[in-house]
Protein backbone atom coordinates (compact mmCIF):
# COMPACT_ATOMS: atom_id res chain seq x y z
CA UNK A 1 0.00 0.00 0.00
CA UNK A 2 1.45 3.56 -1.04
CA UNK A 3 2.20 6.42 1.65
CA UNK A 4 0.44 10.00 1.71
CA UNK A 5 2.98 12.45 2.07
CA UNK A 6 1.87 15.39 3.25
CA UNK A 7 3.39 19.11 1.92
CA UNK A 8 5.09 19.70 5.10
CA UNK A 9 6.56 16.38 5.78
CA UNK A 10 7.95 16.45 2.07
CA UNK A 11 9.82 20.07 3.07
CA UNK A 12 11.35 18.26 5.83
CA UNK A 13 12.54 15.37 4.21
CA UNK A 14 13.84 17.81 1.53
CA UNK A 15 15.47 20.19 4.45
CA UNK A 16 17.52 17.06 5.62
CA UNK A 17 18.57 15.89 2.67
CA UNK A 18 19.63 19.55 2.12
CA UNK A 19 21.74 19.74 5.63
CA UNK A 20 18.99 22.54 6.17
CA UNK A 21 17.66 20.77 9.46
CA UNK A 22 21.43 20.11 11.11
CA UNK A 23 24.09 21.84 9.69
CA UNK A 24 26.62 18.77 8.83
CA UNK A 25 30.26 17.86 10.49
CA UNK A 26 31.10 17.33 6.34
CA UNK A 27 33.48 18.73 4.04
CA UNK A 28 32.66 21.47 1.57
CA UNK A 29 33.78 18.81 -1.08
CA UNK A 30 31.45 16.28 0.66
CA UNK A 31 28.92 18.33 0.77
CA UNK A 32 29.01 19.90 -2.53
CA UNK A 33 28.93 16.19 -3.98
CA UNK A 34 25.75 15.40 -2.29
CA UNK A 35 23.53 18.49 -3.14
CA UNK A 36 24.61 17.46 -6.65
CA UNK A 37 26.28 20.94 -7.09
CA UNK A 38 25.16 24.12 -5.95
CA UNK A 39 23.50 27.27 -8.13
CA UNK A 40 26.25 29.88 -8.79
CA UNK A 41 24.99 32.37 -11.23
CA UNK A 42 26.91 34.92 -9.21
CA UNK A 43 30.34 33.84 -6.87
CA UNK A 44 28.91 34.72 -3.28
CA UNK A 45 25.83 32.67 -3.22
CA UNK A 46 27.24 29.10 -3.44
CA UNK A 47 30.09 30.46 -0.06
CA UNK A 48 26.55 31.31 1.27
CA UNK A 49 24.67 28.07 0.56
CA UNK A 50 27.57 25.99 2.57
CA UNK A 51 27.77 28.68 5.35
CA UNK A 52 23.96 27.35 5.74
CA UNK A 53 25.19 23.74 5.68
CA UNK A 54 28.63 23.59 7.84
CA UNK A 55 29.03 24.47 10.82
CA UNK A 56 32.54 26.80 11.16
CA UNK A 57 32.68 27.12 7.08
CA UNK A 58 35.35 29.54 5.81
CA UNK A 59 35.36 31.50 3.12
CA UNK A 60 38.58 30.08 2.20
CA UNK A 61 37.78 26.61 2.32
CA UNK A 62 35.31 26.74 -1.29
CA UNK A 63 38.11 29.31 -2.75
CA UNK A 64 40.77 26.76 -1.87
CA UNK A 65 39.13 23.33 -3.78
CA UNK A 66 38.27 25.99 -6.53
CA UNK A 67 41.63 26.72 -6.97
CA UNK A 68 42.90 23.04 -6.60
CA UNK A 69 40.79 21.88 -9.45
CA UNK A 70 38.54 19.89 -7.33
CA UNK A 71 35.12 21.61 -7.81
CA UNK A 72 34.66 23.69 -10.79
CA UNK A 73 31.94 25.74 -12.28
CA UNK A 74 30.38 25.36 -15.54
CA UNK A 75 27.07 25.71 -17.60
CA UNK A 76 25.15 22.47 -16.82
CA UNK A 77 21.78 21.68 -15.00
CA UNK A 78 19.25 24.21 -17.04
CA UNK A 79 21.30 25.73 -18.95
CA UNK A 80 22.77 27.66 -15.59
CA UNK A 81 25.74 27.95 -14.03
CA UNK A 82 26.35 25.52 -11.08
CA UNK A 83 29.28 24.11 -9.13
CA UNK A 84 29.64 20.25 -8.90
CA UNK A 85 32.83 18.11 -7.55
CA UNK A 86 35.57 17.66 -10.72
CA UNK A 87 34.50 14.18 -9.91
CA UNK A 88 30.77 14.30 -10.65
CA UNK A 89 31.43 16.70 -13.33
CA UNK A 90 33.45 14.34 -15.46
CA UNK A 91 29.94 12.41 -15.63
CA UNK A 92 27.36 15.16 -15.51
CA UNK A 93 28.58 17.01 -18.67
CA UNK A 94 28.14 14.25 -21.10
CA UNK A 95 24.94 13.36 -19.50
CA UNK A 96 23.46 16.56 -19.73
CA UNK A 97 24.47 17.27 -23.38
CA UNK A 98 20.94 16.77 -25.35
CA UNK A 99 19.71 18.93 -22.40
CA UNK A 100 22.21 21.72 -23.84
CA UNK A 101 21.93 21.13 -27.01
CA UNK A 102 18.26 22.48 -27.11
CA UNK A 103 19.70 25.05 -24.54
CA UNK A 104 21.89 26.34 -27.21
CA UNK A 105 19.34 26.05 -30.22
CA UNK A 106 17.03 27.96 -27.48
CA UNK A 107 19.34 30.81 -26.30
CA UNK A 108 21.44 31.43 -29.19
CA UNK A 109 20.45 29.42 -32.10
CA UNK A 110 19.28 32.77 -34.15
CA UNK A 111 22.86 33.63 -33.90
CA UNK A 112 24.40 30.35 -35.42
CA UNK A 113 21.48 29.55 -38.02
CA UNK A 114 23.03 28.34 -41.26
CA UNK A 115 26.67 27.79 -39.52
CA UNK A 116 28.32 24.35 -39.30
CA UNK A 117 28.13 23.84 -35.35
CA UNK A 118 30.74 21.00 -36.13
CA UNK A 119 32.98 23.82 -37.74
CA UNK A 120 32.26 26.64 -34.49
CA UNK A 121 33.33 23.79 -32.31
CA UNK A 122 36.22 22.97 -33.56
CA UNK A 123 37.26 26.55 -34.17
CA UNK A 124 36.88 27.06 -30.15
CA UNK A 125 38.45 23.98 -29.39
CA UNK A 126 41.50 25.44 -31.45
CA UNK A 127 41.62 28.75 -29.64
CA UNK A 128 40.89 27.22 -26.03
CA UNK A 129 43.83 24.54 -26.62
CA UNK A 130 46.55 26.74 -25.50
CA UNK A 131 45.06 27.89 -22.05
CA UNK A 132 41.88 29.79 -20.92
CA UNK A 133 40.66 33.01 -22.57
CA UNK A 134 37.89 35.74 -21.76
CA UNK A 135 34.87 35.38 -23.25
CA UNK A 136 35.58 39.18 -24.71
CA UNK A 137 39.02 37.73 -26.23
CA UNK A 138 36.93 34.22 -27.36
CA UNK A 139 34.31 36.77 -29.06
CA UNK A 140 36.96 38.82 -30.65
CA UNK A 141 38.76 35.66 -32.18
CA UNK A 142 35.51 34.61 -33.60
CA UNK A 143 34.35 37.35 -34.97
CA UNK A 144 37.32 37.90 -36.94
CA UNK A 145 36.53 34.42 -39.04
CA UNK A 146 32.29 35.10 -38.82
CA UNK A 147 32.36 38.81 -39.21
CA UNK A 148 28.97 38.97 -40.24
CA UNK A 149 27.54 37.01 -36.98
CA UNK A 150 27.03 37.80 -33.13
CA UNK A 151 30.35 37.30 -31.70
CA UNK A 152 29.52 37.43 -28.37
CA UNK A 153 26.45 34.70 -28.92
CA UNK A 154 28.95 32.69 -30.69
CA UNK A 155 31.30 32.41 -27.75
CA UNK A 156 28.52 32.00 -25.07
CA UNK A 157 26.81 29.19 -27.59
CA UNK A 158 30.67 27.25 -26.88
CA UNK A 159 29.00 26.60 -23.37
CA UNK A 160 26.77 24.01 -24.83
CA UNK A 161 29.18 22.69 -27.50
CA UNK A 162 31.74 22.21 -25.50
CA UNK A 163 32.84 20.93 -22.22
CA UNK A 164 33.93 24.44 -20.76
CA UNK A 165 34.63 25.44 -17.14
CA UNK A 166 35.11 28.86 -16.22
CA UNK A 167 38.78 28.69 -13.95
CA UNK A 168 39.00 31.28 -10.77
CA UNK A 169 39.46 33.66 -9.90
CA UNK A 170 35.91 33.06 -11.55
CA UNK A 171 33.82 31.96 -8.95
CA UNK A 172 35.41 33.13 -6.29
CA UNK A 173 33.49 35.39 -3.67
CA UNK A 174 33.45 39.12 -3.91
CA UNK A 175 35.11 38.29 -7.39
CA UNK A 176 33.30 40.74 -10.60
CA UNK A 177 34.90 40.52 -14.19
CA UNK A 178 35.29 38.96 -17.46
CA UNK A 179 34.71 35.22 -17.50
CA UNK A 180 37.24 33.09 -18.30
CA UNK A 181 37.14 29.58 -20.26
CA UNK A 182 38.78 26.87 -20.79
CA UNK A 183 38.46 23.33 -22.17
CA UNK A 184 37.36 21.10 -18.96
CA UNK A 185 39.49 18.45 -19.95
CA UNK A 186 42.48 20.08 -19.89
CA UNK A 187 41.85 21.82 -17.12
CA UNK A 188 41.34 18.88 -15.08
CA UNK A 189 44.20 16.53 -16.58
CA UNK A 190 41.38 13.95 -17.46
CA UNK A 191 38.54 12.75 -19.78
CA UNK A 192 35.37 13.06 -19.54
CA UNK A 193 33.42 9.71 -19.33
CA UNK A 194 31.81 7.99 -22.20
CA UNK A 195 27.72 7.29 -22.43
CA UNK A 196 27.39 7.63 -18.50
CA UNK A 197 23.70 6.20 -17.79
CA UNK A 198 20.91 8.69 -17.31
CA UNK A 199 19.98 6.68 -14.31
CA UNK A 200 22.62 8.12 -12.19
CA UNK A 201 21.62 11.79 -12.54
CA UNK A 202 18.02 10.30 -11.31
CA UNK A 203 19.39 8.88 -8.09
CA UNK A 204 21.42 11.39 -7.77
CA UNK A 205 18.62 13.91 -7.86
CA UNK A 206 16.41 11.77 -5.53
CA UNK A 207 19.31 11.45 -2.39
CA UNK A 208 19.30 15.22 -3.08
CA UNK A 209 15.60 16.73 -3.07
CA UNK A 210 13.16 13.81 -3.14
CA UNK A 211 10.41 12.47 -2.66
CA UNK A 212 9.61 13.85 -6.40
CA UNK A 213 7.67 13.78 -9.47
CA UNK A 214 9.25 13.05 -12.92
CA UNK A 215 8.53 16.28 -13.95
CA UNK A 216 10.15 17.72 -10.20
CA UNK A 217 13.09 15.57 -11.74
CA UNK A 218 12.94 17.32 -15.40
CA UNK A 219 12.73 20.87 -13.49
CA UNK A 220 15.77 20.40 -11.51
CA UNK A 221 17.74 18.85 -14.64
CA UNK A 222 16.43 20.49 -17.75
CA UNK A 223 16.09 16.98 -19.50
CA UNK A 224 13.06 15.72 -20.67
CA UNK A 225 11.87 12.65 -21.11
CA UNK A 226 13.05 11.18 -18.31
CA UNK A 227 9.57 9.16 -17.53
CA UNK A 228 10.91 5.94 -18.93
CA UNK A 229 14.49 6.08 -16.74
CA UNK A 230 12.43 6.52 -14.14
CA UNK A 231 10.11 3.69 -14.51
CA UNK A 232 13.33 1.35 -15.53
CA UNK A 233 14.44 2.12 -12.17
CA UNK A 234 10.93 1.78 -10.27
CA UNK A 235 11.57 -1.49 -8.92
CA UNK A 236 14.17 -0.18 -7.14
CA UNK A 237 12.47 2.62 -5.53
CA UNK A 238 9.97 3.62 -3.34
CA UNK A 239 6.37 4.87 -4.32
CA UNK A 240 4.82 7.49 -2.51
CA UNK A 241 1.74 9.92 -2.48
CA UNK A 242 1.41 13.34 -2.55
CA UNK A 243 -1.46 15.03 -0.78
CA UNK A 244 -2.69 15.83 -4.22
CA UNK A 245 -2.86 12.57 -5.43
CA UNK A 246 0.48 12.82 -7.61
CA UNK A 247 2.95 9.78 -7.78
CA UNK A 248 6.46 10.62 -5.45
CA UNK A 249 9.72 8.25 -6.36
CA UNK A 250 12.24 8.00 -3.73
CA UNK A 251 15.36 6.13 -2.36
CA UNK A 252 14.26 3.07 0.17
CA UNK A 253 17.04 4.38 2.73
CA UNK A 254 16.73 7.95 2.05
CA UNK A 255 15.40 9.90 5.46
CA UNK A 256 12.31 11.08 5.57
CA UNK A 257 11.75 12.84 8.75
CA UNK A 258 8.16 13.43 10.17
CA UNK A 259 6.09 16.23 9.19
CA UNK A 260 6.72 17.71 13.08
CA UNK A 261 10.05 17.88 12.81
CA UNK A 262 11.89 20.71 13.85
CA UNK A 263 13.28 23.23 10.97
CA UNK A 264 15.43 26.08 12.18
CA UNK A 265 16.08 29.41 10.84
CA UNK A 266 17.71 30.01 8.02
CA UNK A 267 19.14 32.60 5.39
CA UNK A 268 19.10 30.91 1.78
CA UNK A 269 21.32 31.41 -0.70
CA UNK A 270 19.98 33.46 -3.87
CA UNK A 271 18.88 30.78 -6.04
CA UNK A 272 19.32 28.05 -3.79
CA UNK A 273 18.40 24.88 -5.61
CA UNK A 274 16.11 23.80 -2.38
CA UNK A 275 13.99 26.41 -3.69
CA UNK A 276 14.23 26.00 -7.55
CA UNK A 277 14.30 22.13 -8.06
CA UNK A 278 10.74 21.61 -8.71
CA UNK A 279 7.65 21.68 -11.27
CA UNK A 280 5.81 22.23 -7.97
CA UNK A 281 7.64 24.07 -5.36
CA UNK A 282 5.01 24.34 -2.99
CA UNK A 283 6.72 21.91 -0.06
CA UNK A 284 8.47 25.35 0.76
CA UNK A 285 7.22 27.99 -1.35
CA UNK A 286 4.12 29.78 -1.65
CA UNK A 287 3.40 30.63 -5.34
CA UNK A 288 2.44 34.51 -4.89
CA UNK A 289 6.40 34.62 -3.56
CA UNK A 290 8.64 33.05 -6.12
CA UNK A 291 9.21 36.18 -8.78
CA UNK A 292 10.65 38.35 -5.08
CA UNK A 293 12.95 35.35 -3.82
CA UNK A 294 14.67 35.17 -7.22
CA UNK A 295 15.91 38.58 -6.82
CA UNK A 296 16.65 38.06 -3.27
CA UNK A 297 17.61 35.38 -1.13
CA UNK A 298 14.93 34.09 0.77
CA UNK A 299 14.42 33.27 4.87
CA UNK A 300 13.03 30.00 5.58
CA UNK A 301 10.90 29.96 9.13
CA UNK A 302 9.68 26.55 9.97
CA UNK A 303 10.33 24.95 6.97
CA UNK A 304 8.98 27.56 4.71
CA UNK A 305 9.67 30.85 3.12
CA UNK A 306 8.71 33.72 5.47
CA UNK A 307 10.71 36.84 3.98
CA UNK A 308 13.27 38.00 2.05
CA UNK A 309 16.52 39.44 2.45
CA UNK A 310 19.93 41.37 1.39
CA UNK A 311 22.88 42.76 3.10
CA UNK A 312 23.39 46.24 3.26
CA UNK A 313 26.86 47.88 3.32
CA UNK A 314 26.46 51.70 5.01
CA UNK A 315 28.98 54.61 3.80
CA UNK A 316 29.97 54.37 7.59
CA UNK A 317 31.47 51.26 7.26
CA UNK A 318 28.74 49.23 8.63
CA UNK A 319 26.21 46.15 7.31
CA UNK A 320 23.05 45.63 7.96
CA UNK A 321 20.93 42.58 7.24
CA UNK A 322 17.68 43.88 5.93
CA UNK A 323 14.67 41.77 6.26
CA UNK A 324 11.22 42.08 4.21
CA UNK A 325 8.94 39.63 5.94
CA UNK A 326 5.96 37.86 3.61
CA UNK A 327 3.59 37.64 6.55
CA UNK A 328 4.54 38.16 10.26
CA UNK A 329 7.64 36.61 11.40
CA UNK A 330 6.72 34.00 14.63
CA UNK A 331 7.72 35.10 17.93
CA UNK A 332 8.94 32.14 18.63
CA UNK A 333 11.62 32.45 15.96
CA UNK A 334 12.57 36.37 16.72
CA UNK A 335 15.89 35.77 18.62
CA UNK A 336 16.91 32.62 16.53
CA UNK A 337 16.61 34.98 13.72
CA UNK A 338 18.13 37.49 15.15
CA UNK A 339 21.47 34.95 16.53
CA UNK A 340 21.10 33.55 12.27
CA UNK A 341 21.32 36.96 11.25
CA UNK A 342 24.07 38.34 13.16
CA UNK A 343 25.79 34.79 12.15
CA UNK A 344 25.24 35.80 8.90
CA UNK A 345 26.80 39.02 8.95
CA UNK A 346 30.17 37.79 10.89
CA UNK A 347 30.59 35.23 7.59
CA UNK A 348 29.35 37.84 4.77
CA UNK A 349 30.97 41.15 6.32
CA UNK A 350 33.58 40.42 8.35
CA UNK A 351 35.13 44.00 8.14
CA UNK A 352 32.72 46.00 8.43
CA UNK A 353 32.54 47.66 11.63
CA UNK A 354 28.87 47.23 12.92
CA UNK A 355 26.28 44.38 12.02
CA UNK A 356 22.78 45.58 12.52
CA UNK A 357 19.63 43.73 11.74
CA UNK A 358 16.40 45.72 10.27
CA UNK A 359 12.98 44.09 9.72
CA UNK A 360 10.87 45.86 7.35
CA UNK A 361 6.69 46.26 7.67
CA UNK A 362 4.96 43.35 5.91
CA UNK A 363 5.07 43.78 2.01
Amino acid sequence: METTVSLRALGRATLSRQLLLDRAGRTPLDVIHRLAGLQAQDPDPPYIGLWNRIPGFLQEDLTQLLQERRVVRSTLYRGTQHLVTADDYRWLRPVLQPMLDRWQKGAWGRVTAGLDLAELTGAVRDLLAAGPLTRPELAAALGERWPDRDAVGLARSAQALLAIVHPPPDGVWGRRGTTPYTLAERWLGRSLETAPPVERLVLRYLAAFGPATVRDVQAWSGMTRLREVVERLRPHLVILRGGSGQELFDLPDAPRPGADHPAPVRFLALLDNVLLAWADRDRMLDPDRRVPVSVEPALIVDGRVHARWRIRHDRDDGAALVIRPFEPLPRAARDEIGEEGMDLLRFAAPKAATHNIEIHPIE
